[in-house]
């Protein structure tokens, strides 16, 4: 069984090089947020290896969107703590009004050491914002972890879980992000379906409850 990227040569270290980039570099994410919620901040992205960083739960180990990205430059996980420490106190102070991260284009969350080093990173800098999506559970320690900042940061920190469940309340923490083969409550990101240019401009990710369906890739 494949366990990392087909793109061995992709994968970068984190010395002498941004890992985080403007997300006017994906044309799907954007760059300046006009959403009613984090409205004004700017959108950045961190992807990291598939399947190195992932469960092997995940429903798309075999087919992930990673495929299909030979030019996607992935990020090693060491020394990346540091490195991102020091480039998310950088955009914060230089983006005012606040530096949302989009976790991630490419990876997961691998420890949770990792996850709380957002939350670090969140209370250290009151502008800044996360979202993303998961392919870790509930009922495990990664999981768990995640979810628990979606109840205790959910102001600032927005993380799906990429199963084909039905979302709970805002105030549930347990949030979804489903295949396109779900019929349950939901609605098809607007971005894919052209309803908005970007998730920038969109942020129903970030706002709404139900469970978001995304189209087969």
């Amino acid at each position: 069984m494949r366990t990392s990227t087909i793109y061995q040569k992709s994968i970068k270290s984190v010395d002498g090089r941004s890992i985080l980039k403007k997300g006017s570099a994906n044309k799907k994410l954007g760059y300046k947020v006009t959403s009613r919620k984090w409205g004004g901040s700017r959108l950045y992205s961190l992807t990291l290896t598939e399947r190195e960083t992932c469960p092997v739960s995940c429903h798309h180990w075999d087919d992930c969107y990673g495929n299909n990205m030979p030019f996607a430059h992935r990020f090693s996980v060491d020394g990346l703590m540091p490195k991102l420490e020091q480039e998310v106190a950088e955009l914060c102070a230089k983006h005012k009004k606040g530096v949302v991260i989009r976790l991630h284009v490419l990876g997961d969350f691998f420890s949770v050491e990792y996850v709380r080093f957002w939350e670090m990173l969140l209370t250290r800098h009151a502008n800044l914002y996360v979202y993303g999506y998961t392919g870790r559970e509930i009922g495990t320690d990664i999981g768990d972890a995640i979810h628990l900042l979606n109840l205790t940061r959910r102001d600032r920190w927005v993380v799906r879980f990429s199963r084909n469940r039905k979302s709970g309340g805002m105030d549930s923490g347990e949030w979804y992000a489903a295949e396109e083969s779900f019929d349950g409550p939901s609605f098809d990101c607007p971005e894919q379906t052209g309803r908005m240019a970007s998730c920038a401009e969109c942020g129903l990710c970030w706002q709404a409850p139900n469970t978001v369906r995304f189209l087969s890739h």
